[in-house]
């Protein structure tokens, strides 16, 4: 409802219903929700961005929970500090410990699911938490990438490359090319695909730290 992308259509919609039997195909709950928390979007009572974000947050474990927001984030003009206003609300209530961590990891910046299971991936192990959709210009100025997670200080970049990376012809040539252009700008660039193993990941941007720091 909210323009989100990466939801999965066959999953069942969520309403809140407070009689006993829910429509058949639809997952229903009871919930506390005030008249600020609702909107309507073609016709239908919807929960505001922020009010969507919590019950997000609270009912989905972490991981899922902050790549769902993060979609949520990109494609609403939601404000984390709304979020976190709705969750003092309901200080107490069922799932907001578990709302608060994974409100703390969300960054709109992750364009698909598996760039925020990086960005995750990379905290849990310890790193900074990274910057998202950095930058890279050459000396005239030109954009020359947009790499999606690193520390720009140490000029290590982190990039999740999904199949059409390999499969596409004219991205691979474009890749090509760009890894070429943020070498010689002095980047180390971390490509990660589906094939890795957290390990390997884990491995791969500790070296690029090491000759970096």
């Amino acid at each position: 409802m909210h323009g989100a992308k990466w939801v999965d259509a066959r999953q069942a919609a969520e309403l809140l219903y407070d009689h006993r039997r829910p429509p058949a195909g639809i997952h229903t709950w009871s919930d506390r929700v005030a008249d600020d928390e609702i909107q309507p979007i073609s016709g239908m009572n919807t929960t505001t961005p922020a009010r969507t974000a919590l019950d997000l947050a609270r009912r989905y474990p972490v991981g899922k929970a902050v790549a769902a927001i993060d979609a949520l984030a990109r494609a609403t003009d939601l404000k984390l500090a709304d979020v976190e206003m709705l969750a003092e609300r309901y200080r107490g209530s069922r799932g907001i410990r578990n709302a608060r961590i994974a409100l703390d990891l969300v960054d709109p910046g992750a364009e698909s699911p598996r760039e925020t299971w990086l960005r995750l991936l990379l905290i849990r192990a310890g790193f900074p938490r990274p910057q998202t959709q950095i930058p890279v210009y050459d000396e005239y100025g030109q954009l020359v990438a947009v790499i999606d997670m690193g520390w720009a200080g140490i000029k290590v970049g982190v990039d999740y490359e999904g199949d059409h990376h390999r499969t596409d012809r004219r991205t691979f040539n474009k890749d090509i090319k760009r890894a070429e252009a943020l070498t010689e700008l002095g980047w180390t660039d971390v490509r990660v695909t589906v094939e890795d193993t957290e390990g390997g990941i884990i491995w791969r941007v500790s070296a690029a730290w090491q000759r970096r720091t």
